[in-house]
């Protein structure tokens, strides 16, 4: 009926999910008119995330990663607002070439999109759309937020907020255009990067959210699309903003950054001359996690290549985050296992060697507190001395937000990480502990 490809949370896919029997019973009830009027019908074929939200809204911000149906979920947008009799619509996009490129001429756009007789023509010289009952749609960019002082509008699509030129210049321009009708309304559709303009917008009163990850879309992509790109990236920073279409932010404050992590992952092959395993034991025994963290270290002083290794942390009972210690250290045939006696002391080594009687404890007790211990670490991070051997998204979002005024929970991962780092290279990144 369509080359729209079914997708599960839509209304064809849930026909498509039921048996043969149901579907020809379904079918049935259909007319040929409402059976050919589907094929184009938006609300039949969309996920309900490319759906505008219920309620009382003045402005739609969709983010989605790359390929989410962002572009088609916008352009439907715009189409049923002119079925709805909106008559003067604003496109805004990055450039003039991407509302042309994108907007109107791609494959989501508006000349790709609906019935025949009902799709509208482009004026290209006057970046204007026009429909066959009169509406009119026009085109802006993002380079010139003064284009949108003068013209006024009932309903407005920005495309790629984050990729704009001027984006809090042209949103508020835009904005100040949107005063014609009862209730003037914009969607946003974007992949998210941390920008002010964007973090602004997401606090604003009126504004209601929806998110897709470009794998909701996989069944429209090409194949194998969304495994190569997940083998690729994993769980980087660069994947989930890009992919999973979440909006990753440095906090102020915080130790470690996004990028100084991502610059660390880059890794050549490495044998480690010295491997540890650290752990930062939870204050009870239902209480938080246990900081497991396993890091090894090849070459001397100041030319030492350090690189951590597995980020084995769980929340458990204290025989089973020992017993998670154990299976850690002989699996990556480590030298010693580093443990914090602050809380418990020789308790501590008594859960671990419970574990594995011949386990190699060795106790440290900090004498300053948490940030002092990690700021010599995250130095050497800066300086490209830390390496991750793979990504642990678990930890890396513990360090980008350690050390920021709104951190929240124990950094348990963290804490195990110093120890680790520090056991590996004393002279270097010491956070002045005690050997018991």
């Amino acid at each position: 009926m369509t080359n729209e490809t079914i997708t599960p949370n839509s209304i064809a896919g849930s026909i498509a999910l039921q048996s043969i029997s149901e579907r020809r019973a379904w079918v049935r009830t259909q007319t040929p008119r409402e059976v050919k009027r589907l094929a184009t019908s938006w609300r039949f074929w969309a996920r309900t995330d490319q759906l505008p939200p219920d309620g009382d809204w003045r402005t739609w911000l969709f983010l989605g990663g790359r390929g989410a149906g962002k572009t088609r979920a916008g352009a439907e947008w715009v189409r049923a607002q002119v079925k709805a009799g909106r008559r003067r619509i604003a496109l805004v996009a990055p450039t003039f070439s991407d509302v042309r490129e994108v907007m109107v001429s791609g494959p989501s756009g508006f000349l790709n999109i609906g019935e025949d007789e009902d799709r509208p023509r482009y004026e290209a010289s006057r970046h204007r759309l026009v429909w066959p009952d009169g509406a009119m749609a026009y085109g802006f960019s993002s380079e010139d937020p003064d284009g949108l002082r003068g013209p006024q509008f009932d309903c407005a699509w920005a495309d790629e907020f984050a990729a704009w030129t001027r984006p809090q210049e042209t949103l508020d321009m835009l904005g100040l255009g949107l005063r014609l009708g009862e209730q003037p309304q914009l969607m946003i559709t974007t992949t998210p990067r941390p920008l002010p303009a964007l973090k602004a917008l997401l606090k604003q009163a009126g504004v209601v959210i929806s998110h897709a990850a470009t794998d909701a879309n996989a069944p429209n992509l090409a194949p194998g699309f969304v495994a190569a790109m997940t083998e690729r990236y994993g769980a980087s920073r660069l994947a989930r903003q890009e992919l999973e279409g979440v909006l990753i932010d440095d906090p102020e404050g915080a130790l470690w950054t996004r990028g100084l992590i991502d610059q660390a992952l880059a890794l050549s092959e490495f044998e480690p001359e010295r491997v540890v395993v650290a752990v930062d034991p939870p204050a009870s025994a239902t209480g938080d996690e246990c900081g497991i963290i396993a890091a090894g270290a090849s070459g001397q002083g100041r030319e030492a290549r350090l690189v951590i290794l597995k980020d084995a942390s769980l929340q458990a009972r204290p025989e089973d985050w020992a017993a998670r210690v154990a299976e850690t250290f002989d699996a990556l045939e480590a030298d010693a296992v580093i443990a914090e006696a602050n809380q418990g002391g020789d308790m501590v080594r008594a859960v671990l060697q419970a574990a594995a009687p011949d386990l190699p404890v060795r106790l440290v007790h900090a004498s300053r507190g948490k940030r002092a211990r990690a700021e010599p670490v995250a130095a050497l991070y800066a300086r490209g001395r830390v390496r991750h051997a793979v990504r642990m998204p678990a930890l890396e979002d513990q360090m980008c937000s350690f050390g920021a005024p709104d951190q929240s929970g124990s950094p348990d991962r963290v804490d195990a990480l110093v120890w680790a780092v520090a056991a590996l290279t004393p002279s270097a990144a010491s956070p002045r502990l005690r050997v018991l």
